[in-house]
């Protein structure tokens, strides 16, 4: 995870063959309070994370799963930002 300037704040391993969203726990209870949006990439779609995200009034900027049947709209602008934690994490 790192913060709106691409600055690392919290990393957690998981297991390459596993999911994305089993170690979203994890990070999600450790964001700051004054946290407003999370942007994050299709393994972290999933209801149980936006609910999570949702009940912190956090914004969820997490594109949809091609197999979801109703596609959660996202901010496609904000996504953009993403290249941040790419770029933290080839460091």
């Amino acid at each position: 995870m790192c913060d709106g300037q691409g600055r690392p704040v919290r990393l957690h391993l998981t297991a390459g063959q596993g999911s994305d969203f089993k170690g979203a726990d994890v990070l999600l209870a450790d964001l700051p309070d004054q946290t407003e949006e999370v942007i994050g990439d299709k393994g972290y779609d999933s209801n149980r994370i936006g609910l999570l995200l949702a009940e912190r009034i956090i914004t969820a900027c997490i594109p949809p799963k091609k197999n979801r049947k109703s596609k959660p709209p996202y901010d496609w602008q904000l996504y953009k930002k993403r290249h941040l934690i790419e770029n933290m994490s080839q460091n």
